[in-house]
């Protein structure tokens, strides 16, 4: 930024403010403000100061501009234009409208700092702003209804735009990622919102369940919610249908956990004929069976720890049986301790059913309290329990204990896809990328974007409001990748692959993320920021609105100058401050 002077032929020159700016490779100039009414005093000091230096004498040029108006602005322009590099804004829908604006909002304002409608539409609002988004959308008089109304709009549009994503991110012979999570609720009138299997440990609050499925980088494409009372391998068939209905794929792998990709589910809901094939994991029963029908034995791994065996129990399918010594490790370190802890509480039971005074009675009142124990240290299946009205007694399944110690760091990936496509290695690289969604889970349910609280009770609305998350992800998703060599991510995953020892071995960090971890700063001596860190970093280039003192003055606006890290991130996003 810069003052000119522009002469004029039988007048005073003119004084204009300037700002040179980068689009399309070339350099170019716009004018700010006309500053020739000034003072030629104050137009010297300013243009002192502009240039790095204070001006020598009087310096009262401050007391002739007044900021009437200061709004954070970098990280609500850093993602709206990745929003719009990504043409997510006419994913959503070809034509402009006010709807199709407010979506936009309720996306990036998602990521920068998620809340209620309520709070979202105030921080939109000219008189409440809490950044510059709202007039870079020209949402000046939003309020919570017409974020309502736009949540409407977008709902019916989401088979258009998960199949638009899935254009992109999805091909036929590729691998699709597909897990389940659940979100509770506080309140109980939506009649999605049902007691099920709760993944946040509070099973005594209603929820509803969401399955997301990804691609092998754990992209986001498509998320459906469910029924809180919905189990996982209940959902497969409906993402079979939309894999191969809505998104005409043929032939694709579906990765998913062993409690969502279970025997039942690959007989009805994935046989061959689909085109669908799979890649899951044995449960620890079904090891264990292996076991003791003599294929799955500690020689095999002797030399490898990795190796493909057969089972008539599961016909045309390939196990690919791993040992992790480190996981062996860890849960013979975790065993004794928790078995321990479990006795220490269900001792407690016992004392309780013997004490003289108001003793606890009743085998309901006492199974629960123990259920609740079993549940919290997971230990359930090592114990037997007697249960009487006026007593209570529990010993260890010793059994069940060796039986398990001896397959500790066993496990075991079943797949239907054939050898000659996917070698073991592959197989199993594939089922650990569902580490992806866990990630994904993470950012969408705690770290980034909230999903909860759930400020709605009309089914469609929290359909709507998953949708939002998800989309306010698939942004994030790709920020993160551009702004890696800024983050703490690592940013050079082929070197981390390349040193690790084997695709059973825990993963590792390449060097260079090792080094940014060590030293909290890139290779060029910028500092390394979170996701978040890094939002807050770039919020602090503000768009002031400076208004000179005279009547005759019109008012400006100027950004804040950004420091060499924050230009740094607008070149990785390939994005300018001004984006209108």
């Amino acid at each position: 930024m810069y003052v000119a002077s522009v002469p004029n032929r039988n007048s005073p020159p003119a004084f204009l403010l300037r700002e040179s700016y980068r689009q399309d490779g070339k350099v170019k100039t716009r004018t700010l403000a006309n500053l020739s009414h000034l003072p030629q005093q104050q137009i010297h000091a300013l243009r002192a100061a502009l240039a790095g230096s204070l001006p020598v004498g009087p310096s009262s040029w401050p007391d002739s501009f007044l900021i009437s108006r200061s709004l954070p602005h970098g990280h609500a322009a850093a993602v709206l234009g990745c929003l719009r590099n990504l043409q997510l804004d006419s994913i959503l829908d070809p034509l402009p409208s006010r709807h199709r604006d407010l979506v936009l909002a309720m996306i990036v304002a998602r990521i920068l700092d998620p809340a209620s409608k309520l709070a979202t539409a105030r921080g939109l609002h000219s008189d409440t702003l809490l950044s510059s988004l709202g007039q870079l959308l020209h949402l000046d008089s939003a309020d919570e209804d017409e974020l309502y109304q736009a949540m409407d709009w977008l709902l019916p549009r989401q088979p258009r735009i998960e199949q638009e994503l899935a254009k992109r991110h999805l091909s036929n012979g590729a691998l699709v990622l597909y897990d389940l999570t659940s979100t509770y609720f506080e309140g109980r009138h939506c009649p999605l919102a049902k007691l099920g299997h709760s993944r946040d440990n509070k099973s005594g609050n209603p929820q509803i369940v969401f399955g997301l499925l990804t691609n092998s980088q754990g992209c986001p494409v498509a998320v459906e919610v469910f029924p809180g009372n919905t189990g996982d391998p209940k959902t497969v068939a409906a993402q079979v249908d939309k894999l191969r209905l809505r998104f005409g794929l043929s032939n694709v792998v579906l990765v998913g956990d062993r409690g969502m990709i279970t025997s039942a589910r690959i007989r009805q809901d994935l046989p061959a004929a689909h085109g669908i094939q799979w890649i899951s994991a044995l449960r620890a029963n079904q090891i264990q069976k292996l076991a003791k029908d003599g294929q799955l034995q500690m020689s095999l791994f002797d030399t490898t720890d990795l190796v493909e065996i057969a089972h008539p129990d599961f016909p045309g399918e390939r196990l690919i049986a791993c040992f992790n010594p480190l996981l062996a490790e860890e849960r013979a370190r975790k065993r004794p301790d928790l078995l321990a802890a479990t006795e220490k509480q269900l001792e407690k039971i016992v004392v309780a059913t013997k004490r003289p005074k108001r003793p606890l009675r009743g085998k309901q009142n006492i199974g629960l309290r123990a259920g609740k124990i079993l549940n919290r240290y997971k230990m359930g299946k090592h114990f037997q329990l007697r249960i009487e009205d006026d007593s209570f007694h529990y010993q260890r399944k010793t059994a069940n204990i060796e039986r398990e110690q001896s397959l500790d760091g066993i496990y075991v990936i079943r797949t239907s896809v054939a050898k000659e496509t996917l070698p073991s290695e592959q197989v199993v690289a594939s089922y650990k990328s569902l580490s992806g969604v866990e990630r994904a889970f993470r950012s969408l349910k705690t770290v980034d974007l909230h999903v909860r609280p759930i400020h709605h009770r009309l089914p469609d609305r929290v359909r709507a409001h998953i949708l939002l998350c998800m989309l306010a992800y698939y942004v994030e998703w790709h920020m993160r990748q551009l702004l890696a060599p800024l983050l703490f991510d690592d940013d050079d995953k082929p070197q981390a692959h390349a040193a690790r020892a084997s695709i059973v071995a825990p993963a590792q960090r390449s060097k260079a993320a090792q080094l940014k971890a060590s030293t909290k700063q890139t290779a060029d001596g910028l500092k390394v920021h979170s996701f978040q860190t890094m939002l807050g970093d770039l919020a602090t280039i503000a768009k002031n609105k400076i208004q000179p003192k005279g009547k005759t003055l019109a008012a400006f606006e100027m950004l804040t100058t950004p420091t060499p890290f924050q230009q740094r991130a607008f070149d990785l996003l390939g994005v300018t401050l001004r984006l209108n």
